[in-house]
C-alpha cells in the first residue's frame, strides 16, 4: 500500500522529511514511528498505519513533501512475499544440449534512479548526470545535496585555482529547524520595518528578592529564574500598552490587538532556535510561570515540544543574558510586532542619592514593527517593565 503524508492539522500544507526512522526492507509494526516530519509548527513523528515490510521510501531527507504525497510503500504483513527458496547445491543445472540454440541475450534495462522530480530538475539545471551519482538518501535515493556536491566538485576540478589540499571546508545542509528559522527570519526582515530601543535596569532588589524566595521555590519543586519575574512584568506592561500585544493582518490591512497573553520564550537548542509559548500568562502565579517555563524550555531542548506548545504566541522574550552580552537587537518573531531581549546582570558603579554605589545592573532592548508601534509607545512600554522589575515585590503572587 502507498502511505501518503497525512493532514497534520492547523492548516499545515507541507512538511520537511527530517529523518527516516526505518529503511527499505525493514519490518514494522502498526503505530511504530517511521519518519520525523518538520512543519512550520514543530517536528512530529509519523507512525506506520499498518504492520508489514517497508518496500520503498519515496522521499529523501531534506525534501519538502506536500500533504497527500506518497511518503513510502508498505507491503502489509499478510501479503508480504516470502523469500524465494534457494536452489539445492546437490542438484546441478542440466548441461546444455549440443544441438540446443544459444540462449538469447537479455537486453539491459537502464537502472531506476530513485530521485525526486525537483532534484531531477536541479540536476538538469546544473548539468549533472544522475546515472553516475551514488545517492546518500534512504534506499540509495539521490538528494539535492548529492547533486550540488557533484556540481561543486566538477567546478572545483575545472578551476585553475582549485586548492591543492582538500577537507578544509565543511558543508552543512540547511534543513529541519535551521531551515525554518532561516525562512522566518528572512520573511520578518522583508516585511517588518524594524527599529530597536534599549534602556538600563537596576535589578538589585530583584536579585535580593529572588534569593530570599529560592528556598520556598525549591520546596515546591520550582526552579525560580529571573525570567519568571520579567515575564510577569511584561504581561502587566502589555495590558497598559495593548498595541504591542498585536499582529498585522496583511491581507485585510488591519492591526489585530489581542486581549490574551501568550508569551513566547526563544530557546537555543542543538538544532536551532525554538520558541515555545507560555499560554494565558496573565492568569498564572509567579511559581506557576516558573514551573511552565522550565517545562517548555526543557521539552524544546530535548526536541519534544508539541505542536500546541509552539503556536499562538502574541509577544516574545529572548534571554540573551544567560549567554552574555550587553546589547542585542533581535528580529521580531513575525507576525508578532515586538520582541524583548534581556541581557546579562553585572555589578557596576551607579549614582544613587549623589553617592557612587555598586548595583546589579542589566540592559534590556526591544525590537518593534514600526508599522504598528511608534517610538513613544515603545518607551512607555519599557518604562512600565523597568518600573516593575526595579520594584519586584509587585510581581509576587
Amino acid at each position: 500500500m502507498e502511505f501518503k503524508l497525512p493532514d497534520i492539522g492547523e492548516g499545515i500544507a507541507e512538511g520537511e522529511v527530517v529523518k527516516w526512522l526505518v529503511r527499505a526492507g525493514d519490518t514494522v509494526h502498526e503505530d511504530q514511528p517511521i519518519v520525523q516530519i518538520m512543519t512550520d509548527k514543530a517536528t512530529v513523528e509519523i507512525p506506520s498505519p499498518r504492520a508489514g515490510r517497508i518496500a520503498r521510501l519515496c522521499a529523501a531527507e531534506g525534501e519538502i513533501v506536500p500533504v497527500g504525497q506518497v511518503l513510502l510503500e508498505i507491503e502489509e504483513a499478510a501479503h508480504a512475499p516470502e523469500s524465494p527458496t534457494p536452489r539445492s547445491p546437490a542438484t546441478p543445472p542440466a548441461a546444455p544440449s549440443a544441438t540446443a540454440e544459444p540462449a538469447p541475450v537479455s537486453t539491459t534495462e537502464p537502472a531506476y534512479i530513485p530521485v525526486a522530480p525537483a532534484v531531477r530538475a536541479l540536476a538538469k539545471q546544473l548539468g549533472v548526470d544522475l546515472a553516475v551519482l551514488r545517492g546518500s538518501g534512504p534506499g540509495g535515493r539521490i538528494t539535492a545535496e548529492d547533486v550540488q556536491r557533484a556540481a561543486e566538485a566538477r567546478r572545483v576540478a575545472a578551476s585553475p585555482t582549485a586548492p591543492a589540499a582538500q577537507g578544509m571546508e565543511e558543508r552543512v545542509p540547511i534543513r529541519g529547524i535551521r531551515r525554518k528559522v532561516a525562512e522566518r527570519m528572512v520573511l520578518a526582515k522583508q516585511i517588518v520595518p524594524h527599529y530597536a530601543y534599549m534602556d538600563e535596569v537596576d535589578v538589585t532588589e530583584l536579585v535580593s528578592l529572588r534569593q530570599r524566595m529560592k528556598p520556598e521555590a525549591e520546596r515546591q519543586g520550582v526552579r525560580l529564574t529571573f525570567l519568571s519575574f520579567i515575564l510577569r512584568a511584561v504581561v502587566a506592561a502589555l495590558k497598559k500598552c495593548p498595541r504591542i500585544n498585536a499582529s498585522v493582518d496583511e491581507e485585510r490591512k488591519e492591526i489585530i490587538v489581542k486581549r490574551y497573553y501568550n508569551i513566547g520564550i526563544a530557546t537555543a537548542t542543538p538544532e536551532g532556535v525554538v520558541v515555545p509559548v507560555l499560554k494565558d500568562a496573565d492568569q498564572r502565579s509567579l511559581f506557576d510561570i516558573a514551573r511552565e517555563i522550565d517545562r517548555l524550555v526543557t521539552a524544546a531542548r530535548l526536541g519534544r515540544s508539541s505542536v500546541k506548545d509552539l503556536q499562538g504566541g502574541t509577544f516574545t522574550i529572548t534571554n540573551v543574558g544567560s549567554l552574555g552580552g550587553l546589547f542585542a537587537a533581535p528580529i521580531v518573531n513575525y507576525p508578532e510586532v515586538a520582541i524583548l531581549a534581556t541581557q546579562k546582570i553585572t555589578k557596576r558603579p551607579a549614582v544613587r542619592d549623589n553617592q557612587i554605589v555598586i548595583r546589579d545592573l542589566m540592559h534590556m532592548s526591544i525590537s518593534l514593527d514600526h508599522r504598528v508601534v511608534d517610538g513613544a509607545e515603545a518607551v512607555e512600554f519599557m518604562n512600565q517593565v523597568i518600573h516593575l522589575v526595579e520594584d519586584p515585590q509587585q510581581l509576587v503572587g
